[in-house]
């Protein structure tokens, strides 16, 4: 199969195409830039100039595929960009390239989407009311391809997302935080809980959506179902040596500013329907091993 992937040179999209290509199959990576398109080539993928606004040339390269992954997403953008109007036009010009066609596409959302306060599943809809609110939109926009004749499917990516492979994501972040505050913190009493995957595992998860998962299904990538942010907090003190401490809940922004929306979330998420049904097994360290192992507080 010939894949077309956005965001193929990120931290996920550069474990993915290693992936995809020892399953057989060859990758077409979206580049903005010639660090990424350089990336790309290093690990045997074709590559794609341009951006998530570069619409023709996304329905060009989804018509040109035999199947989609789409990872992207504008993290860095301005104050007056929208980065999730990005997602949902970059979606739909894919969809519109792959509509009737019964190819895959397989797009990305997060457990954030989920009712909070209760073990989520895949079968849950999104909570337009959560703390991913924003992400929603996209998520049901990729679902409906499946109406269109797209074998549409969408990877609901935990919180933290962790391997030495993860440089700016929730882990790293809570790390630069607590050594720039002094302290390692967490909400409260701690007690919510987050899910979590090994990027590896989760790539894992990403072929078998791509080479099987039906059409409007939405899948979990949860390997731990979910742990208490307590715990993450102490780990991150213990090795950082620092004091672990409650912060109460009009305090919470102050401290962990942007990533205060996730911080108090209450985000447990199976993944056992995702096993059961693609046949997804995670085979490497959950959260708290893959912390214990050192590398998030090594240079």
């Amino acid at each position: 199969m010939r894949v077309f992937i956005t965001g193929a040179s990120g931290h996920i999209g550069s474990a993915l195409v290693p992936e995809l290509r020892a399953a057989g199959h060859a990758v077409v990576g979206l580049a903005r830039s010639d660090a990424s398109a350089d990336a790309l080539r290093d690990v045997g993928a074709e590559v794609r100039r341009g951006t998530l606004d570069d619409l023709d040339v996304l329905r060009e390269a989804a018509a040109e595929a035999d199947g989609v992954i789409h990872l992207a997403y504008v993290h860095d953008a301005p104050a007056h960009v929208d980065p999730a109007a990005i997602d949902l036009r970059a979606i739909n010009a894919i969809g519109d390239a792959l509509a009737g066609s019964g190819k895959p596409f397989v797009g990305t959302s997060g457990t954030l989407v989920l009712p909070p306060g209760r073990v989520g599943t895949e079968q849950d809809a999104p909570d337009p009311a959560g703390p991913a609110a924003h992400r929603v939109p996209a998520e049901e926009a990729a679902v409906a391809l499946a109406r269109r004749g797209v074998r549409s499917s969408i990877v609901r990516l935990a919180p933290t997302v962790h391997s030495s492979l993860d440089r700016r994501g929730f882990i790293p972040t809570l790390i630069d935080i607590a050594r720039r505050t002094g302290v390692s913190a967490h909400p409260g009493e701690g007690a919510n809980r987050w899910p979590a995957v090994h990027t590896l595992d989760a790539v894992r998860l990403y072929r078998l959506a791509l080479e099987t998962a039906s059409a409007g299904s939405r899948w979990h990538g949860a390997a731990d179902e979910g742990v208490a942010f307590r715990d993450i907090a102490e780990t991150i003190g213990r090795h950082l040596g620092l004091p672990v401490v409650d912060i109460p809940p009009e305090q919470v922004r102050e401290h962990f500013g942007w990533l205060s929306f996730a911080v108090s979330a209450d985000n447990p998420a199976s993944g056992s329907l995702t096993r059961r049904l693609l046949g997804w097994r995670p085979e490497h360290p959950d959260l708290l091993a893959d912390l214990d192992e050192g590398h998030y507080f090594t240079p």
